[in-house]
């Protein structure tokens, strides 16, 4: 057991005395949170949100997530996640063509690599491993229900005004406040207005109480978990059974020009789904009827920021608030993690307060182009399946197998980062 003192955190890494506050509690902001909590800085998150709430449906964490969670206390918080993860091996992901319905192709799933397992399921509930992990078990002070107005920034700190007017001092700041970023302004200095990505999804999670009752569905939910998406124009609709087909939950991308100028999530209506999928696989409908509510989500799109660092270098953007994902890409909470990893190697590796600039510079600069290029599969793989030329699939079904890229999902950012940030760092010392 290790024996903590002043100058070392309870897992024996020397602490470096630089404060961090971050603002925002998804999955970005607490990875940021426990991994400057690994690397020996002191940290804290302000959430506007008075109170934790299992919110959401689906959401996946690859390969290279998985690394992440798994260094967190010897992979206790991978064992939590597991039993609330889909489990795909026996059932693979089956691809039907939209209006038919047959299953062109059958993509397996791969065994999980014990060192980076994969992660798919509610995203309220995973969140809640992560949050809990975080604030009981690290101790990280958490501060719920604080609304941020403000950022600021000096020579040699940086920091938050509460709408209190409670001002909160660090030596550093993350914004991972979300595409509607109120630190996105200050770091661009001006305000970069999200746009409709063209498209939208509804989407929903619910118990399999009436699908079992249906001689057409039960199928899905009593042979343990399943995952089937069919493609169509511009249209795909992704169906999932998990937790041994307890619940269930389907995703419908389809074509939208809604003006997301005040909100982009609204309450959906069945009827407005049943329209799209008119001469599709009646199965879909069958799906469908089932749900008992229904969220419309507007895709938002935003051009790749300029930069993601202030002017002095002490406050950064992460996650959605400097780059955006669709959900294709199936990456855009694991890229956000990837940015709390590497923000936290780079403070850690100035190891002087006066350089933090020069260390969340590098952080930019270490992260900036591989987002760029995995925020580019989202609309890749959309337009993979939405444009399918079915002859084409019919010679080669892998074609519109959901890709499984291995420069995306084997790359360790820890590693990554320490091993370039010498060279990285000196073009901003």
């Amino acid at each position: 057991m290790t024996v903590t003192n002043g100058n070392a955190t309870p897992n024996g890494t020397t602490k470096t005395g630089i404060k961090v506050v971050i603002v925002g509690a998804g999955f970005g902001g607490l990875t940021a949170a426990i991994e400057c909590h690994r690397q020996g800085h002191d940290v804290e998150i302000y959430e506007k949100f008075p109170e934790l709430k299992q919110l959401g449906d689906i959401i996946s964490f690859g390969a290279n997530a998985g690394r992440i969670f798994k260094r967190w206390s010897n992979g206790i918080v991978a064992d939590r996640m597991r039993p609330l993860s889909i489990d795909l091996r026996k059932y693979g992901f089956r691809i039907h063509k939209w209006d038919t319905g047959e299953i062109v192709t059958i993509q397996e799933t791969p065994e999980q690599d014990p060192d980076a397992p994969t992660f798919n399921g509610h995203r309220g509930e995973l969140h809640t491993v992560v949050f809990n992990y975080a604030k009981d078990e690290l101790g990280i002070p958490i501060h719920l229900g604080h609304n941020v107005t403000q950022y600021w920034e000096d020579d040699e700190h940086a920091g938050i005004i509460l709408e209190d007017g409670t001002k909160i001092t660090a030596d550093v700041v993350i914004g991972s406040d979300g595409v509607r970023s109120k630190a996105r302004e200050l770091v661009l200095g001006y305000e970069d207005k999200p746009k409709s990505s063209g498209y939208a999804v509804y989407r929903a999670w619910f118990p399999n109480t009436d699908m079992i009752k249906d001689p057409r569905t039960k199928q899905f939910c009593e042979n343990g978990d399943t995952f089937n998406g069919w493609i169509g124009p511009d249209v795909h609709f992704l169906f999932s059974t998990i937790k041994n087909g307890q619940d269930c939950c389907w995703v419908l991308t389809h074509k939208d020009e809604a003006d997301i100028e005040e909100s982009w999530s609204f309450p959906g209506k069945l009827e407005d789904v049943f329209k799209i999928l008119e001469g599709w696989d009646p199965m879909c409908k069958a799906i469908v009827e089932k749900t008992p509510s229904l969220v419309d989500w507007k895709l938002v799109y935003r051009d790749p920021l300029p930069r993601w660092v202030s002017d002095k270098g002490r406050i950064a953007l992460l996650g959605d608030s400097a780059h955006p994902f669709l959900p294709t890409s199936a990456q855009g909470a694991t890229q956000a993690m990837e940015d709390g990893v590497v923000f936290a190697v780079c403070l850690k590796r100035i190891g002087d307060k006066k350089k933090i600039p020069a260390a969340v510079r590098a952080y930019e600069a270490i992260r900036y182009d591989r987002v760029r290029a995995v925020q580019k599969t989202g609309e890749t793989t959309r337009d993979m399946w939405h444009k399918a030329d079915w002859d084409k699939v019919k010679e080669n079904p892998k074609s519109i197998h959901l890709p499984r890229e291995d420069w995306i999902l084997g790359h360790d950012a820890e590693k990554h980062a320490n091993e370039v940030f010498d060279e990285v760092v000196k073009k901003f010392l």
